[in-house]
């Protein structure tokens, strides 16, 4: 006599609406919520605008065809002009201006950034007597303010005929940009490993070769770093190039700006047309080396 075992029968569903089974979606680690990402983008926003609005009122203000125009800005609007731009090109010695500009902000960023970067691998391979009280004597050279160091400079220049010469005043630039560009370098080389170094000098290669074949390429955005910053130490500065820089047509811009103002005039209009068409070289610079500045920021203060 055969026996079934009869299928258990399901459980009777419960009446009424039955609750929502799926899962509540839950944010991942790191992840914001929109509300956050808004209220984020909004703030960047306004940062962005704050940033800009100088750039731009510069830029509206030189097209104001009267120096005055500053006074009454509402009034440029009506009567916009390129009169300005066109006067400094052509009635300036603008293109001089650019010349030395250039001259001595590539010559100070090339042997700045040279001079720093033997420095800072120096220093972050070697291991000679006193390299610490080097670096030490480096970041004390930044505590002088220009005004002191003005007389000095002067007086050595005068004795080794540099005084109204780009040599000199590239000489005077790279004693304030080498100090913390070796800095800079200093902290990036100690982020590469030292057995690249050991493996250069299996393959053969000198202390120098393995320094220019293998550790420069490697450090290229610490490089690109402390070449922006000795570019912009050289291209802006005042006090030294108005104080060495004798003859007009060696003028750098900074010290061009000043020829519009004088006593009992200022001729802002002018004046604003140039600042424009200076920071061109400088925008031009800074979008060479955007790619490698962030990196280079960054990658030098991982190791000390």
């Amino acid at each position: 006599m055969s026996t079934t075992t009869a299928p258990a029968s399901a459980p009777a569903e419960p009446t009424g609406t039955a609750p929502d089974s799926r899962p509540s979606k839950v944010r991942g680690r790191g992840e914001r919520s929109r509300a956050a990402s808004l209220a984020s983008h909004g703030v960047l926003t306004v940062a962005g605008l704050i940033a800009l609005f100088p750039v731009a009122w510069l830029v509206y203000l030189s097209l104001g065809p009267d120096k005055d125009d500053y006074l009454h800005p509402g009034r440029i609007w009506s009567k916009m002009t390129l009169d300005n731009y066109a006067f400094v090109l052509q009635h300036t010695n603008f293109f001089d201006w650019l010349k030395s500009s250039l001259i001595v902000s590539l010559g100070t960023t090339v042997i700045g950034v040279m001079v720093a970067a033997t420095t800072g691998y120096a220093v972050s391979r070697m291991r000679f007597p006193g390299y610490r009280k080097l670096m030490w004597v480096l970041l004390v050279t930044q505590m002088f303010p220009i005004a002191v160091l003005i007389v000095p400079m002067y007086q050595i220049l005068s004795e080794i005929q540099l005084v109204d010469s780009y040599l000199g005043l590239i000489l005077v630039y790279c004693s304030t940009a080498v100090p913390y560009c070796a800095w800079l370098l200093k902290g990036y080389f100690d982020t590469i490993p030292f057995e690249i170094d050991e493996a250069g000098r299996v393959d053969g290669l000198s202390p120098f070769g393995t320094f220019f074949r293998l550790i420069l390429p490697l450090a290229r955005p610490g490089l690109a770093v402390a070449g922006f910053y000795s570019f912009i130490t050289a291209f802006g500065e005042v006090a030294f190039a108005s104080t060495f820089m004798l003859s007009d047509t060696k003028y750098t811009f900074a010290v061009g700006l000043q020829s519009f103002v004088s006593e009992h005039d200022a001729q802002r209009h002018l004046m604003a047309a140039t600042a424009v068409l200076v920071a061109i070289p400088v925008s031009a610079f800074f979008y060479l080396v955007q790619k490698n500045l962030v990196t280079g920021l960054t990658a030098g203060g991982t190791k000390g």
